[in-house]
């Protein structure tokens, strides 16, 4: 993996045709929530800083959105990562869950 301290913007690379991004390492577990029929709409591996996430709408006809690795609802749409000081993305529903704060 990259040295992440140098990456302010922790966004990872495009790996297919259709500009989909998302973190090498849970790259393999995205294509078979997807191939189960599971919408993941959000992910991120937290770069060690933060617990692994991934967003999943409920299903297609409720707009009702879900963090996997906890369980818990998002009670919003889009916009589901908040970024700290530093660039890092995190879900804050998940770090409720997980007991944690945002790292400064």
């Amino acid at each position: 993996m990259k040295n992440i301290e140098k990456r302010n913007n922790v966004v990872c690379e495009l790996h297919n045709k259709k500009k989909f991004r998302c973190d090498g390492v849970i790259r393999q577990m995205l294509y078979v929530l997807n191939l189960y029929g599971i919408k993941t709409v959000g992910s991120c591996c937290g770069h060690g800083r933060y617990p692994l996430s991934i967003v999943y709408k409920a299903s297609p006809a409720v707009n009702e959105y879900y963090e996997l690795m906890s369980g818990q609802r998002i009670m919003r749409t889009r916009n589901f990562y908040k970024k700290d000081k530093d660039g890092f993305f995190y879900i804050p529903e998940a770090l409720q869950y997980f007991n944690m704060e945002e790292k400064a």
